[in-house]
């Protein structure tokens, strides 16, 4: 790793490689010594650091040549946060056998769920629920949905041949699967935590699947697990230099991670953004995992931001761009990913480096406390639901054609606010942002290219209008990702949520509810949140088709950074 700092934060790492030293840092952390960070249980989720070696190579060879065998098409993948992201970066970076197809489907959106599985050729095709806990709602209903699906494209007697379960021992998934009678129900270790289970079967069984080298996988994080280990000098060991890069940085204020990565490699970006901001989001403070932001010039930065370049091979493309951040005063971090396949050399470099992160900034890395809030509040509303047939109404504080300005119905006291315009709500919003923070665009849309690229362009207006950093979160997947952060960490956050009127909805079997009424009641549930905890908060709707709807908000964004003041 070749690491570019200004003084100061160069003298607080030698400082803090100095103090791991003297403490015997490294070697505590291999030692499961939960006093290195907070001792409030942490030994009891440190089953990771082994993950590399207890691989179960055989049955996985022996999953993958099956599934070749029978000429498996397509592979879709339920599941949220950890059970999700390291399968999806799995697929994006490598390639498997051509013939067959990774889906993954991570959302309630009904426009995301039906594209998604449309897509699929059930006949020819694998469902695999993933899930650790076998409890998570929204792969429940998923499941719900698909089982249906598959029965009506396969009968009912080949359901369980078409899927596969990976999920920890006696969970009420594991349940699902022998009621079901899948194919075959993978076992997650209890001790690795679902973010860091990416080098267990929760990552390495969907790349089983799709024909990924899995032999060579393992070889890759064994590798840097050997770098990162006890008896490798503090000055040499990848994971502990850029975890203490990541927690003195923060410390002294630069708490906003801004990864720099290839084109072809963006897709790890999600996976490091949930590691890093839900384990140390919490108690105040936290890194900001700034992900897929567009690449600007060196003056629309503040002194708030440490930058991570990772190069694809030989790709030098952004050493130029990224050199002149360095020049500019701006810490950067850069290294070159030789081979894809060291992808999963950087799951484990990231998981050393956020657990050493966590220890400095003295929180405990491998819990969630805040995430648990957002479910609390939407499983109510979806009580309400079941009870009364609809969830509590909004009030329209302003309207610009299919975008309107909304609050909860049990605050009239804004009514008022609805002589406003909604231009002037956003301006009046933006004008939170100040020196430090940063803005969220939290989207209950579905996600593609097209709203990728609409937020990527409101990220570019908001960072040059208010030179702050920007990220982008898809309800519900960011709600088991980096949302812990939001509202457990730094009160920095100015966050903007988007909603939509749904049009075509998805009924869930068996449920009085529909993936729409599921997503709606999330988006309320994590407003009311981080408005109890006094997070700047302004929540938009849109009505009508989705891309000319973000194309207004876009431009309502644009002239209200304009007219803030």
């Amino acid at each position: 790793m070749s690491l570019t700092v200004p003084p100061l934060l160069h003298t607080g790492m030698v400082d803090a490689a100095l103090r791991w030293e003297r403490q015997r840092g490294v070697e505590r952390l291999w030692a499961r010594d939960a006093e290195l960070w907070t001792g409030s249980g942490e030994d009891r989720w440190l089953g990771w650091l082994e993950a590399p070696t207890l691989a179960p190579l055989e049955e996985l060879e022996a999953l993958r040549r099956e599934t070749a065998a029978e000429g498996i098409r397509d592979v879709l993948l339920l599941g949220m946060g950890g059970s999700s992201l390291a399968p999806e970066v799995l697929g994006q970076l490598l390639a498997g056998r051509p013939e067959t197809r990774l889906h993954v489907l991570d959302s309630t959106n009904p426009d995301q769920v039906r594209g998604t599985v449309d897509r699929v050729d059930l006949e020819r095709g694998l469902v695999i629920v993933s899930s650790k806990s076998g409890a998570t709602m929204e792969t429940s209903r998923l499941a719900d949905y698909l089982l249906e699906r598959l029965a009506t494209t396969v009968g009912q007697g080949g359901v369980g041949s078409r899927c596969l379960a990976i999920t920890d021992p006696g969970s009420a998934l594991e349940k699902l699967a022998r009621a079901y009678r899948f194919r075959q129900v993978w076992h997650g270790e209890p001790t690795i935590g679902g973010r860091f289970s990416a080098l267990s079967n929760f990552g390495l069984v969907p790349a089983a699947v799709t024909g990924l080298n899995i032999r060579r996988l393992v070889a890759e994080a064994q590798a840097m697990a050997a770098a990162c280990g006890p008896e490798v000098p503090v000055t040499e060991n990848p994971g502990l230099r850029l975890g203490l890069l990541l927690g003195v940085a923060a410390q002294m204020g630069r708490d906003k991670v801004t990864l720099v990565l290839a084109p072809e490699l963006a897709p790890l970006g999600w996976w490091v953004e949930q590691l890093v901001a839900e384990s140390t989001g919490k108690a105040g403070q936290g890194v900001i995992p700034i992900v897929d932001e567009p690449l600007g010039t060196s003056d629309v930065y503040g002194q708030d931001r440490v930058f991570v370049y990772v190069r694809d091979g030989a790709d030098y493309t952004l050493d130029k761009p990224v050199a002149a951040l360095a020049a500019a005063g701006h810490p950067v971090a850069s290294w070159t990913m030789s081979e894809r396949v060291g992808v999963a050399a950087e799951f484990f470099r990231w998981e050393i480096a956020t657990a050493v992160c966590g220890a400095v900034l003295d929180v405990n890395p491998f819990d969630q406390p805040d995430v648990e809030a957002s479910k609390v509040e939407s499983r109510k509303l979806m009580r309400s639901y079941e009870e009364h047939g609809n969830l509590p109404a909004t009030y329209e504080r302003a309207r610009d054609g299919a975008v309107s300005v909304i609050w909860a119905a049990e605050r009239p006291e804004k009514a008022d606010a609805g002589r406003t315009t909604v231009e002037a709500l956003i301006s009046a919003h933006l004008a939170l942002l100040g020196p430090g923070d940063y803005f969220a665009l939290l989207l209950y849309l579905r996600r593609d290219a097209e709203t990728m690229a609409a937020s990527a362009r409101i990220r570019a207006a908001v960072r040059e209008g208010c030179e702050v950093a920007t990220v982008v979160g898809f309800g519900p997947r960011f709600l088991h990702s980096i949302g812990q952060l939001f509202k457990g960490g730094p009160d920095s956050g100015v966050f903007l949520q988007v909603t939509i009127e749904e049009v075509e909805d998805v009924p869930i079997p068996d449920h009085p509810y529909s993936f729409g009424v599921v997503q709606a009641a999330q988006a309320q549930g994590d407003a009311q949140v981080l408005e109890a905890r006094g997070r700047g908060l302004l929540r938009v709707q849109l009505t009508g088709d989705v891309d000319q709807g973000l194309r207004r908000l876009e431009s309502l964004i644009v002239a209200g950074l304009a007219g803030r003041q």
